[in-house]
C-alpha cells in the first residue's frame, strides 16, 4: 500500500468470482484535492489553495474517480459541480482528512504528553519531574514507572518509542542513538529505627555502617542499581543484602521501625511516608558522601519540545554536588 493512501473495499462487479471482495485504494492527497474542488467551485481556485498547478489538480481527481468508479464533478463553463455520487462522497472524505489528520497529530513531537519513567513514584527523579511540572502547569506530562526494567530494557523502551525519556544510573556505555545528561547525583542516607544503635547519630561516614545489616529488598539481580550496592559494599566493607520477599516500601518501614538490627539506604531526595509513631531517623552519609547518579536518558533524534524544557529545567536547576562524592569509577556523575 502507498504512504499516503487508504485501502477499502468497492462492490462485487458480474465479472467478479463469487465472494470476491476486491480493495480499492484511495489516495489521500487526491481526497484533500477533491475537497478543495467541492469547496471552492473551481479547480484553478482549488491549485492556488494546495500550491499545486490546475494540471495536478486535474490529475488527483481522475485518478480518485478511476479509484472510486464514478463521476465526482461534472465540469461546466462555470466551474466544477458536485454530481450526486460527488455530494455523497464530501462528507466521508471530510471525515476522513480529519481522521488522518488527528492521527498524524498524535505522534506530531509536541502535539501529546512526554512520556517519563521516573522508576519509582517517590524517590528523588520523581521530585523533580514534579518541580518541573509545577514550575509550568500547562505542559502535557504522562509520568510512567516501568515495572521491573533496568537501564538496559529501559533504552530497548527509548529506542522502541514506549518512552521519550528515562532517568537511569549508567554504568557503562549507552548504545548509537540514545543520549544521557547527568541531572541529579543524590546523596544516600540511612534509614534507622529508634532502637537502633546508630540512631542518635546524626552524621556518619559510610565505614560507620560497616558490621551493621543493611537490608534493600527488591534489589533485581542484573540491575544497575544492583551493581551500585555491590561496588559500595566493596568499597566501605558494608554488608548489604536483599533476603526475604519484598512487600513494598510500607511494610520494609514497618521492619525498621520495629528491628534494633535493621536498617535501609534512602535517597536525600525521596520522598517516603511512614506513620509518625515509627520515629524513623534519615542520617545523611558523609566523607565520602556516597551518591545515587541519576541521568536523564532520551533518543537523540527525539524532538519533542517538552523534553527539550525538561533537560534545560533539570540542568538549571541541578543541586550541587558535595565535595567529596562518590560514586563508583567510570560512572556517569
Amino acid at each position: 500500500m502507498a504512504r499516503d493512501s487508504i485501502r477499502g473495499v468497492h462492490q462485487q462487479s458480474n465479472n467478479e468470482p463469487a465472494g470476491v471482495v476486491q480493495p480499492v485504494v484511495v489516495d489521500i492527497e487526491a481526497v484533500r484535492t477533491f475537497v478543495a474542488v467541492a469547496e471552492t467551485g473551481q479547480f484553478q481556485e482549488a491549485a492556488i489553495d494546495l500550491h499545486i498547478t490546475q494540471q495536478a489538480v486535474s490529475k488527483r481527481i481522475a485518478k480518485l474517480e478511476r479509484s472510486l468508479g464514478t463521476t465526482l464533478f461534472a465540469r461546466t463553463p462555470q466551474g466544477a459541480r458536485l454530481t450526486l455520487d460527488g455530494r455523497a462522497f464530501l462528507p466521508h472524505a471530510r471525515a476522513l482528512l480529519l481522521a488522518v489528520d488527528r492521527a498524524a497529530a498524535s505522534v506530531r513531537p509536541g502535539e501529546r504528553a512526554l512520556r517519563v519513567d521516573v522508576l519509582h513514584l517517590r524517590i528523588a527523579p520523581a521530585q523533580a519531574v514534579r518541580a518541573f511540572y509545577r514550575a509550568d502547569p500547562g505542559i502535557d506530562l504522562d509520568v510512567v514507572t516501568l515495572p521491573g526494567a533496568t537501564v538496559t530494557t529501559a533504552v530497548d523502551a527509548l529506542l522502541a518509542g514506549e518512552i521519550d525519556a528515562t532517568f537511569r544510573a549508567v554504568p557503562a556505555a549507552l548504545p548509537e542513538g540514545v543520549s544521557a545528561v547527568s541531572v541529579l547525583n543524590d546523596p544516600l542516607e540511612l534509614l534507622a529505627g529508634p532502637g537502633h544503635p546508630l540512631a542518635s547519630t546524626r552524621v556518619l561516614r559510610p565505614s560507620d555502617l560497616s558490621g551493621h545489616r543493611i537490608w534493600i529488598p527488591g534489589i533485581k539481580p542484573g540491575s544497575e542499581w544492583a551493581a551500585f550496592y555491590r561496588e559500595l559494599a566493596d568499597a566501605f566493607s558494608l554488608s548489604i543484602d536483599r533476603i526475604g520477599p519484598n512487600f513494598g516500601t510500607e511494610a520494609l518501614m514497618d521492619a525498621i521501625a520495629e528491628s534494633t538490627e535493621l536498617t535501609t539506604l534512602i535517597g536525600a531526595g525521596d520522598r517516603y511516608v511512614w506513620p509518625a509513631g515509627h520515629d524513623l531517623r534519615r542520617i545523611p552519609l558523609t566523607r565520602p558522601t556516597p551518591v545515587y547518579p541519576h541521568a536523564l536518558l532520551y533518543r537523540t533524534d527525539n524532538r519533542h519540545p517538552t523534553l527539550t524544557a525538561l533537560r534545560r529545567h533539570l540542568t538549571a536547576t541541578r543541586p550541587l554536588d558535595p565535595d567529596d562524592t562518590w560514586t563508583p569509577d567510570g560512572w556517569r556523575a
